[in-house]
This record gives structure tokens, sequence and C-alpha cells, in this order.
């Protein structure tokens, strides 16, 4: 970016259950230096699309930057969507898949120079029941897991493991699917069904390994069995999945049944419980700051 360019800075203040003030003050003062002119808006609940519409058509930024959860991210992603604008990251919330696969750094000097960098990488955004998912989605048991994270009191890496195995006694797994994709139809039961256009869920758990983020593709995978043994190999590991443990169909659009109300998460927030699912890759990519390491 030029000097003088114009900067929106988007801050979810309760995201991840942390203080975001040293964080606004850094990324003020250094964007200031560097003679860019940056506004700040705390989302609050409140009409925030539409603030926000406000400010992107009167401010005009060349870039957003966003600090809050991967659903920030979405909903920033979202207001974008066909508009010539970039987004910075800082990611601030509970699991922040979207960093985990994007190797941003956990230093907050280094994301903002990444965030103000000029390496850009345009990514799909995979349409859902028409909402936006930019990493991982899923039907099924961690879907349900997150269900009961947004139940529970505790935040962080430390709620989802609270909330872990009281998950797996109650989840009444396995699912059957359908899924409709490439001309064909595959029937199937599991214990999970991702709608994965990365790598990894914001736990590290590498569930993809083949994944591509800007390919024009996403994948379908199906978690056939409770098998402690591929998990822990799905979460420490790079290797390809086993295919005795899941299935891997690569696609542009799919169409996935349940045959009772099953529980879904976008990019790690719950969405509800349904029997029906549409994926597609949408019309337009989303242009990240990323690191030009990487």
């Amino acid at each position: 970016m030029e000097p003088n360019s114009q900067l929106l800075f988007i801050v979810n203040p309760i995201s991840g259950d942390s203080n975001k003030d040293t964080l606004i003050e850094l990324v003020c003062n250094e964007t200031q230096k560097r003679g860019f002119s940056i506004e700040v808006y705390k989302t609050t609940g409140n009409n925030d699309n539409e603030k926000i519409k406000d400010l992107i058509s009167s401010l005009q930024p060349e870039r957003v930057l966003v600090a809050g959860g991967d659903g920030t991210i979405v909903q920033v992603a979202d207001l974008l969507e066909g508009k010539d604008i970039s987004l910075g990251i800082f990611p601030a919330g509970s699991a922040n898949g979207l960093a985990a696969n994007l190797l941003l750094p956990d230093n907050r000097e280094e994301q903002l120079e990444i965030a103000l960098g000029n390496t850009l990488k345009e990514i799909d955004m995979i349409k859902i029941n028409g909402q936006t998912s930019l990493h991982i989605a899923d039907l099924g048991i961690n879907a349900e897991l997150i269900k009961n994270y947004e139940n529970s009191k505790i935040r962080g890496k430390l709620g989802y493991l609270l909330q872990a195995v009281p998950t797996l006694f109650k989840c009444e797994y396995p699912f059957n699917f359908t899924i409709e994709a490439n001309g064909e139809e595959f029937s199937q039961s599991g214990i999970l069904l991702a709608i994965a256009n990365a790598k990894k869920f914001g736990t590290g758990a590498n569930v993809n390994p083949d994944g591509k983020m800007d390919d024009g593709l996403f994948e379908v995978l199906i978690f056939k069995k409770m098998d402690i043994v591929e998990i822990l190999k799905t979460l420490y590991s790079d290797d390809a999945p086993n295919p005795d443990f899941v299935d891997i169909i690569k696609t542009k659009q799919a169409t996935i049944k349940c045959s009772i109300d099953t529980a879904l998460q976008i990019d790690g927030e719950f969405i509800g419980e349904l029997t029906e699912v549409e994926a597609k890759i949408g019309e337009h990519k989303l242009a990240l700051a990323v690191s030009g390491n990487k």
C-alpha cells in the first residue's frame, strides 16, 4: 500500500475474552507513523453490518483490518464481497481457524507487518445455504461440540476441551449422509462430514492435507467411524487421511442430506440443526494480506 492510504480497522472487543486496547494502540500508532489514515470501529452487536457498510462507503478504504475471531472475519468478508478492497487480519478469537491455515504468527508486531504488507492471496468463498465459509464447516460431532461450547461459560481451548468428553457421550452418532456431487450420489454413515476450503481446524487438527484455499474447489470429507488412533493421526500428522477412516470428494458444488436434524457449524460458529445443506464455490474471491515468506 502507498502512503496516505485509507484504512478501516474493525475490532470485536469481546472475541476471545481478551482486551484489545493494546492492539488498537499498536495498530493506530504504527499506521499513522507510516502515513496511513485509519478509522477504528468497535462492534457492539447492534446493527454492525449497516454501520460498517456506511463506513466502507464513506471512507472508501484500500484495506480493511479486522481484530476478532473467525465469525467477525467472515462478517466483514461478506461486506467486502465483490469490492476491490483487501483484508488484513489480527486473530483474536477462541480458535482462529483462518489464521491457522494462513500460518500467521502469534506475535502482534509480525501480524501488523503482514496486515499492512503488499502480498495478497485471493481465496475462495464457499456459500453454504447462502452463508459464507472461508475455511471449514461441518455437520456432526464437531458441530455438536461447538454448540455445547457456545452454551458454556468457559472460553478458549480449555472450554473446547471441557466440552469434548460430554459431547462424545451425548452425541447420537453415527449420522447418515447422502452427498450429490460431480454428477454422482454417495451414501455414507459417519461421525462428521466436513466441507473444507482449507487444511486445518483452528485447534490445529489437520483434517484436509490436500486442501487449497485458492483452487476453485472444496473437499467434502466424511469421517466414517470413531477411531481414536486415526483421530490422533489427524490431529498431529500431515499425512493423508487413511481411506478406511475418511472418504474425500473434491468438487465445486455439493448437496448434502442428513437422515435426521444434524448440527452444522460454519467457521467455528454454530448455525443450527438441519437435514439438507447446499454448498458451492462463490462468484467472488477474497483478497487477504499474507506473509510473503509462505
